[in-house]
C-alpha cells in the first residue's frame, strides 16, 4: 500500500477555540484491521446529539495529504443502520490543501440525528471514518485560487 497521509493533531488553543473539551483525550484516526480501508475517528469527549438535529464535533485532527489524494468522511455504518446518524452533508471532503487553512486543517463533523430519540457516543467510541481516495483533474484545469477558510470556503458564488 501506498502511504499517501499522515494525521496529526491541532494545537490545544485551535482544539478548545473550536468547542473541543479535552485535548489529551484526542486519539489520532487508524483502521480497525489491515484490511479495513477506513480510519475511525474517535469521539475525544462523550457526545448527545438530540433527535431530529445537528451537532458539530470537532476531532482536534487535521490530515497532511498528498496531492492528488482527498479524504472522504463518512459515518460509521453501525450508527448509520442502528440509530439513524448521518453527516449533515452526506460526505465530508478533506482537501489537501485545507491542512493550510487558518484554522490549521481542523477536521470538523457535522453530525445529523434523524431518528426519534436522542444518540449518545461515548468518549473513546468511534462515530465516524475517513476514506483516502485518489482523484485527478481536466486537461483544462485553471485552477489557481488558494484556500483560507473551512467550511464553505472555496464557494464564491
Amino acid at each position: 500500500m501506498e502511504r499517501i497521509a499522515i494525521f496529526e493533531k491541532v494545537t490545544e488553543n485551535r482544539f478548545l477555540n473550536d468547542g473541543g473539551k479535552n485535548y489529551n483525550n484526542i486519539v489520532l484516526p487508524k483502521r480497525a484491521t489491515a484490511g479495513s480501508a477506513g480510519y475511525d475517528f474517535f469521539a475525544s469527549s462523550d457526545i448527545e446529539i438530540k433527535a431530529h438535529s445537528d451537532l458539530i464535533v470537532p476531532t482536534g485532527i487535521r490530515a497532511k495529504i498528498d496531492s492528488g489524494w482527498v479524504l472522504c468522511i463518512f459515518p460509521r455504518s453501525g450508527l448509520g443502520f442502528k440509530y439513524g446518524l448521518s453527516l449533515k452533508n452526506t460526505v465530508g471532503v478533506i482537501d489537501a490543501d485545507y491542512y493550510f487553512s487558518d484554522n490549521e486543517g481542523h477536521i470538523m463533523i457535522k453530525l445529523t440525528n434523524n431518528s426519534e430519540s436522542d444518540i449518545f457516543i461515548s468518549q473513546g467510541k468511534a462515530f465516524s471514518q475517513g476514506i483516502f481516495l485518489q482523484f485527478g483533474i481536466t486537461e483544462n484545469d485553471s485552477a489557481t485560487e488558494r484556500r483560507s477558510g473551512g467550511f464553505g470556503s472555496t464557494d464564491k458564488g
